[in-house]
């Protein structure tokens, strides 16, 4: 693969970057809940025409809070696999172990983070929103696959980050600036990730057939189908967050179209922009010409 990534370099990046959680979130740093929290692009909530202004808003900010909750809960499964990854080869490249304990390290203080923001939402959102999990049985289904799928699906998410918050998050300037900082400082780190998950990628397809590759493949995109599940369950979650908290009982019409409309923006925002992403794409090709053809003609289902 000619992507010029290596241990050492992502290492020095990531020390580079560093923050703590206490310097992000906490004290004076509040959300401000008059506020959007999510892109349009993610959250399209306008469509829904049937909403008023503010109905708009606090759907926006529900939407928020699945999207930072359902980070936390896939990382629940990154920071295992990623230290599954780094134990056979302790004694081999220094860079390496150090990169990959870094990367697990980032991971736990992603969960944490977004705990923190849950606690924070909670305080000030003034209703319950639920969320799919629990956490440990999303980790125990995604790793109970073909260790490359699980890593194709890892650089998914990784390089999924990277497009939200460069190409939708990062100008918007009508977002709640403490929602904004959080994603920008996961982002900032994730970056990194991205990288070292290319790499392992890289080392757990070493030596697979062909047809050993594309059954990896055919794994990363059965965990997508298992992740399109709870997606649809999270907009029935949605729904009756957004009940509660408005008050506003929708009509047959008004709850398909809620649906209708939520689904596709969530299946865009969790396995279309990772489907379709170059990086990922390319990273298929490498392994070989049909992981990526056959992906493509998946991802359409998610555009």
């Amino acid at each position: 693969m000619n992507h010029g990534y290596s241990y050492q370099s992502t290492l020095t990046a990531s020390e580079a970057v560093h923050w703590r959680i206490e310097d992000i979130i906490g004290g004076e740093r509040r959300l401000d809940f008059a506020k959007p929290f999510m892109p349009e692009s993610f959250a399209r909530v306008e469509p829904l025409a049937f909403l008023t202004h503010d109905e708009k808003r606090i759907l926006n900010q529900i939407r928020g809070n699945a999207y930072l909750s359902i980070f936390g809960l896939v990382e629940e499964f990154i920071l295992p696999f990623v230290l599954d990854h780094a134990r056979p080869q302790l004694q081999g490249d220094d860079y390496r172990v150090r990169a990959l304990l870094q990367f697990a390290s980032e991971e736990a203080k992603h969960i944490q983070l977004f705990k923190r923001f849950r606690e924070d939402f909670e305080d000030g959102f003034g209703s319950e929103c639920s969320v799919i999990g629990p956490p440990e049985a999303i980790a125990s289904a995604i790793l109970a696959h073909d260790p490359l799928g699980v890593a194709l699906t890892t650089l998914h998410i990784e390089w999924m980050v990277q497009r939200h918050y460069v190409d939708s998050i990062k100008d918007d300037q009508e977002l709640d600036p403490q929602f904004k900082s959080l994603l920008k400082h996961h982002w900032l780190e994730e970056v990194q990730h991205a990288k070292l998950d290319t790499l392992m990628v890289e080392s757990l397809s070493a030596g697979r057939s062909e047809a050993e590759i594309m059954q990896g493949v055919e794994e990363y995109l059965e965990i997508g189908g298992f992740i399109d599940g709870g997606l649809t369950q999270q907009v029935e979650f949605d729904r009756e967050s957004f009940i509660r908290a408005t008050g506003r009982q929708l009509t047959d019409d008004e709850t398909d179209e809620f649906r209708r409309v939520q689904l596709k923006a969530n299946r865009w925002t969790y396995l279309g922009t990772g489907m379709t992403h170059e990086k990922v794409l390319e990273t298929l090709e490498t392994l070989t010409p049909k992981a990526r053809q056959r992906v493509e003609s998946i991802s359409r289902a998610f555009c």
